[in-house]
């Protein structure tokens, strides 16, 4: 088999690694005419020299700035979810043969690809992940603070606010239930709390400033319960929908709808799949939660109060 680049290569599929790239090409009959391993420096130049050709690959890391960079070149390079791609593939795993397999489908018509992202949309994802992570890492702290309380016979009301409000003053007060050492490695913990804070909050702002920025973001944020942080969540992931034809498809991406098991013409509906992007689904229940759910309570407790008022006065 031919380790050169040929003419011929009609369709072509290349399997990601580290370091190293697995190139197979496959003509108009789908015969394979070429095979090649290529170094993360070499694969670009290798692949400007050839006529353009429809190439593949699984979306993962990196697969957007190879995929950018080919499309400069002329290439029709698509981007597929690996869970797509693993039908194709024959035999036992290698990366030629998960080249083949990627080759094989970036050839069907009904093959669902992934849109490629610019690198504007990869600065606000990241600005996204390390957001979470820092979020995560934040409720971890304060879990860890109120059981650390807990177990010392201090119970603070659930939620973020109450414990904020109640501990400098739990600090403050030097009780028999809280020796030196455990105070010591509360106000450590409150430390980082208070340092995560700022950080959550400076990365907010700047999600906040590019959000503003955006015309798709801000034609998203006139939606009820849509913000700054979910707009961009949402155009950092998909861009502006192209590739959802209705919204339906964009509600299964998001794994919103029940999952399907159906034969013979009778339909069983189960629970929601909560497949796609976790995070934005969070995002997107919480902008549910708001709208539905809060309002709600808020008139509730406020009739309440009234009520409350009106027999005081009598």
């Amino acid at each position: 088999m031919s380790n050169k680049s040929n003419p011929t290569v009609d369709t072509m599929g290349i399997d990601i690694g580290k370091n190293s790239f697995h190139v197979v090409g496959l003509d108009q009959r789908g015969a394979i005419v070429l095979r090649q391993k290529c170094s993360r420096r070499q694969i670009e130049v290798r692949l400007a020299n050839i006529p353009p050709c429809l190439i593949g690959m699984e979306a993962c890391v990196g697969a957007h700035h190879l995929s950018r960079k080919l499309q400069s070149h002329g290439h029709d390079a698509q981007l597929m979810p690996a869970k797509y791609v693993r039908p194709y593939s024959k035999g036992q795993k290698n990366d030629f043969r998960d080249a083949e397999a990627i080759a094989e489908a970036v050839q069907r018509p009904t093959m669902k690809f992934v849109a490629t992202k610019t690198a504007d949309q990869l600065d606000l994802q990241a600005l996204h992940r390390v957001r979470e992570r820092l979020v995560s890492q934040r409720t971890g702290i304060i879990n860890q603070i109120r059981a650390f309380l807990l177990e010392r016979g201090v119970v603070v009301r659930q939620g973020l606010r109450f414990l904020r409000l109640e501990l400098p003053s739990i600090l403050a007060t030097r009780s028999d239930g809280l020796s030196s050492r455990m105070m010591h490695a509360i106000e450590d913990l409150a430390g980082d709390w208070r340092r995560l804070d700022e950080r959550i909050e400076g990365l907010s702002t700047d999600i906040k400033r590019l959000a503003d920025q955006d015309p798709a973001c801000e034609r998203l944020m006139t939606v009820p319960g849509i913000g700054p942080i979910i707009s961009s969540a949402m155009v950092a992931a998909i861009g502006n929908g192209a590739v959802f034809s209705k919204g339906r498809d964009f509600g299964a991406w998001l794994g919103q709808v029940p999952k399907q098991i159906s034969t013979g013409d009778h339909t069983i509906l189960g629970k929601i799949t909560k497949r796609g992007n976790r995070y934005l689904r969070v995002l997107f229940v919480q902008a549910a939660w708001v709208v539905l759910v809060k309002p709600k309570i808020t008139e509730r407790t406020k009739s309440h109060d009234l009520i409350r008022n009106m027999s005081h006065d009598g």
